[in-house]
């Protein structure tokens, strides 16, 4: 069967909400939905902001997981970054310290005002990694190209050297202008999966290296060919997800033929709970991801204990599911 377009005989559903251990995007408890088919577990939980034909891409991801569509790893751990969101910099110095990890990625551009708080907490994550460690910085597209380039160039001297900015602008042709204006490298990030051809960012000169997360591209078949259209250096990110849809973005990266970056995936400790058991929970270790054999399999005891249980919010997940998976689906109560 061809579990990308076929039908699926029946899934369990199961709505959930972990609430958040600092707000990041602007979230402070993360919903979703993880189900159940033939051959094991998938998650599906694109954003609330997001429309129905991005959240497809994301259901394409779940199908693949629970299909058992799983390409040959060839490497069995990854190595990750600390991700540090908007916090001051004690917090952020301890979450860096604490993490193992030889590399973080900082969140910047919170708020327009916020260059006096992202210059102290990129030099407090410094000082945490020590002369050795690399320091990266996502701003999510909110500057424009201007700022960008005094910014970029501030956010360098307090990190002494960023190793690169992922989408500092919010368009391909504003990348383009920033990277030929600064010296750091520049990631490309929403570009890649809303720009619809990969090659465009490329082609535009608007990146060095392109950030997949393979949730939103459809998958990690999918994610993998837009790897090997961009011809850039990747590195693969979380969407936020549990353990469940964290591991197909772990079995991207373990399948890219080539990985010079460490990758964000460190991610579940941006969240207070998971739905699989702290054994087979996708924690890093020493600043390395191991590789699992399969996905990993939600608790009953904590699908119930972060089932979401705002009737109304469940209604809706499920009515999104419904839209978004067609004919394709057969939901069955649980």
């Amino acid at each position: 069967m061809n579990h990308r377009h076929g039908s699926i005989e029946a899934v369990e559903a199961h709505v959930y909400a972990i609430p958040m251990r600092t707000a990041f995007r602007g979230i402070t408890v993360r919903e979703g939905m993880v189900l159940r088919g033939p051959h094991g577990w998938g998650e599906f939980c694109p954003f609330p902001e997001y429309g129905d034909p991005e959240a497809a891409a994301w259901l394409a991801t779940a199908l693949e997981q629970i299909g058992g569509d799983r390409p040959a790893p060839v490497r069995d751990r990854i190595p990750v970054n600390a991700t540090v969101p908007a916090v001051g910099p004690e917090r952020a110095h301890d979450l860096v310290a604490r993490s193992g990890c030889g590399t973080a990625k900082v969140k910047v551009a919170d708020h327009p005002d916020a260059l006096a708080e992202d210059l102290a907490r990129v030099e407090a994550v410094r000082a945490a990694l020590g002369p050795g460690g690399k320091v990266r910085i996502d701003v999510n597209g909110r500057w424009d190209v201007d700022t960008a380039v005094t910014r970029v160039r501030l956010l360098d001297r307090a990190a002494g050297g960023l190793e690169y900015v992922e989408q500092p602008c919010s368009t391909i042709e504003e990348l383009a202008a920033v990277r030929r204006r600064v010296e750091v490298r520049i990631a490309a990030d929403e570009s890649i999966r809303r720009a619809g051809d990969p090659l465009k960012v490329a082609v535009a000169g608007a990146a060095d290296i392109a950030v997949l997360k393979c949730t939103p591209l459809g998958g990690v078949r999918r994610a993998l060919e837009v790897a090997e259209a961009s011809g850039l250096p990747c590195v693969v990110s979380s969407a936020l997800e549990t353990s469940v849809g964290l591991s197909a973005q772990v079995a991207l990266a373990a399948a890219l033929p080539e990985l010079e970056f460490a990758c964000g995936l460190g991610t579940l400790s941006l969240l207070d709970g998971d739905l699989v058991p702290a054994g087979a929970a996708l924690r890093p270790v020493d600043g390395f991801l191991a590789v699992p054999g399969a996905v990993p399999e939600p608790a009953p005891e904590l699908l119930d204990r972060h089932r979401l249980t705002d009737p109304d919010r469940a209604a809706w997940w499920h009515a999104r599911l419904a839209r978004v998976g067609g004919a394709r689906l057969r939901v069955r109560p649980v």
